[in-house]
């Protein structure tokens, strides 16, 4: 910093951090206030003539401080910032001027507390009520987790340790000088050439503004891919299902919603415009718990049926269902995809939705919500629906491509996901891998299988994609004997969603969707700029570049293939 930029930064402090500060002095006998999950604290310790000092200051959360200042330029077109702890830092003698400090030293730390929801055995309090009364013990829940600046002294780590009753053996992890990486999502914009475009979503060809799509879907299957195409559509299939004087019921489920939730507010018009809304809402949404509490009081009060799951399985499937009855003939509407109903992460995920009118996938819709009204057993005889048979179908299908490549036949298994844990889910794959199906993966986080290990799966290759949308579509393909099977699911391949939660998959049967799914999965294959090799090493380097190959980033290839369409 020159001259002028420490004046400057001293005065900042002075008119806008100063007075969000208290810091906590540390010694044996004092008791630590309740140091919040996930927020910033710097360890501090003084050094005056005669002692040694310790203290806490929390870092002021980004709702009352930006985490990045930008400086005045020390020259012309060189554009500085600087993080608020680090004002901090340079401010401490002047924060404890009282004690004759002579050095100051501060040490970025942050907890973790235990989040798990504990409920009594009152038979007497409803579900909303049991987890109401949880969720107001959360912010008191044990610290579990210590992460710290492994700069910070000793003494003051021990401190700071017997304060929050953590022991050798618990979870206490040296780490960097910086914390909380995520507040970069809110890094000012300094050169706006730098910034990345964002792109204005794409209409779907055949959904023409302010024309029935109900009619449209009577028609033919739509798929949607979000963010690439407008997540409007799925909100005007609703606005429509609420105002068609023709429709009676709607059926749809929620697991985390906006904030300011353009869905809720659709479903609640409907129900006030005299249909019969029932809608879904999952209380144990990690940590969209006391949200869901509100959309569900919010719901009631506009007289929806609102229905809270099943007891020990969490409803995770992304399914809504329009019931339409004109002159004694009923038709239904369904609507199947992979990511959540929320307008807000609908920019920033790459989900696929289904909408279909095919009588036999809306009856298995149907049945569905009457099972989470009910808890009638049922079978489906076209979707994939876990904890019951989505296992089971998956198993099935990996195993005819296993008998299909043992007898010579084509066979392959293409499968884009967000997590690949399921141990026997893993091991029906080396077996297909040793019978010589040709398996493509694309899994965008945790994967539990190795990939082109000799012996072991030499024809299983895999590939994660992380680039500025997050990767969230599951789609499956199988070679099926050269009839090929197309499902886009909400389930990954891990053991909680087979096992412990309601997912749905749907096959795809629109030969023209099946094209586009191989297209999608075709172009995120042929990644050369943002997809990482999954290997034994776990090294995960991009995906190498031949001579003379042409740059693919999939995600921008996707945008261009969608605008394409819509032309």
């Amino acid at each position: 910093l020159n001259h002028q930029q420490t004046d400057w930064i001293y005065d900042y402090f002075t008119q806008h951090i100063r007075s969000q500060l208290i810091p906590l002095m540390l010694n044996e006998q004092a008791r630590l206030p309740l140091l919040q999950d996930d927020r910033l604290y710097l360890g501090v310790k003084l050094t005056s003539k005669h002692a040694y000092r310790y203290a806490i200051i929390e870092i002021p959360p980004s709702s009352l401080l930006p985490r990045f200042v930008v400086l005045p330029p020390a020259q012309e077109s060189l554009f500085q910032l600087i993080f608020v702890d680090d004002i901090i830092r340079l401010c401490l003698e002047r924060i404890f001027f009282m004690y004759a400090v002579k050095n100051a030293y501060a040490y970025a730390f942050k907890i973790t507390r235990d989040a798990e929801l504990d409920f009594d055995d009152d038979l007497s309090k409803n579900y909303v009520e049991k987890m109401r009364e949880s969720l107001s013990k959360r912010p008191y829940g044990q610290t579990v987790r210590l992460v710290y600046d492994a700069l910070m002294p000793v003494d003051l780590l021990h401190l700071i340790r017997q304060k929050l009753n953590l022991k050798t053996g618990d979870s206490i992890i040296p780490g960097g000088r910086y914390h909380n990486f995520r507040d970069l999502m809110a890094f000012p914009t300094i050169r706006s050439d730098l910034e990345d475009v964002v792109y204005r979503p794409h209409n779907h060809p055949q959904l023409k503004l302010y024309s029935s799509m109900l009619k449209i879907i009577r028609k033919n299957d739509i798929l949607l891919h979000y963010p690439y195409q407008t997540f409007s559509h799925f909100l005007d299939f609703l606005i429509e299902a609420a105002t068609d004087p023709y429709v009676q019921e709607i059926f749809i489920t929620l697991y985390r919603v906006a904030d300011r939730s353009k869905v809720i507010n659709v479903l609640a018009n409907a129900a006030r415009n005299g249909k019969q809304v029932t809608v879904v809402i999952e209380l144990q949404a990690r940590f969209d718990e006391k949200a869901n509490i509100h959309w569900t009081n919010l719901l009631q009060r506009t007289n929806v049926k609102v229905l809270h799951g099943m007891k020990g399985l969490k409803v995770h499937c992304k399914i809504a269902l329009v019931k339409r009855k004109k002159q004694e003939q009923t038709v239904n509407y369904a609507y199947i995809g992979t990511g959540n109903f929320n307008e807000t992460t609908a920019a920033l995920y790459s989900d696929l939705g289904l909408f279909t009118s095919h009588q036999g996938i809306t009856q298995d819709v149907e049945k569905v919500f009457t099972f989470l009204e009910t808890a009638i057993p049922f079978e489906c005889n076209h979707l994939l629906v876990a904890p019951y048979r989505m296992r089971q179908q998956l198993e099935a299908f990996i195993e005819q491509e296993t008998k299909n490549a043992t007898n010579g036949r084509e066979a392959f298994i293409y499968m884009k996901l967000n997590s690949l844990v399921d141990e026997e889910m893993i091991k029906l794959l080396y077996k297909a891998g040793k019978a010589g199906v040709d398996i493509r993966l694309i899994v965008r986080g945790i994967c539990c299988l190795q990939p082109q290990v000799p012996g072991l799966s030499e024809n299983i290759q895999c590939i994660s994609i992380v680039d500025k949308l997050l990767e969230h579509s599951r789609i499956a393909i199988f070679c099926n004997g050269g009839d090929y099977q197309y499902f886009i699911m909400s389930a990954d391949l891990m053991s909680r969603n087979l096992n412990r939660r309601i997912e749905v998959g749907t096959p795809v049967y629109d030969k023209n969707i099946r094209q586009m799914l191989c297209n999608i999965f075709e172009i995120q294959w042929n990644d050369n700029v943002k997809a990482r090799n999954m290997s034994p090493t776990l090294l995960n380097t991009y995906v190498p570049r031949k001579d003379g190959e042409a740059k693919v980033r999939s995600q921008t290839e996707l945008y261009t293939y969608f605008g394409n369409l819509s032309l």
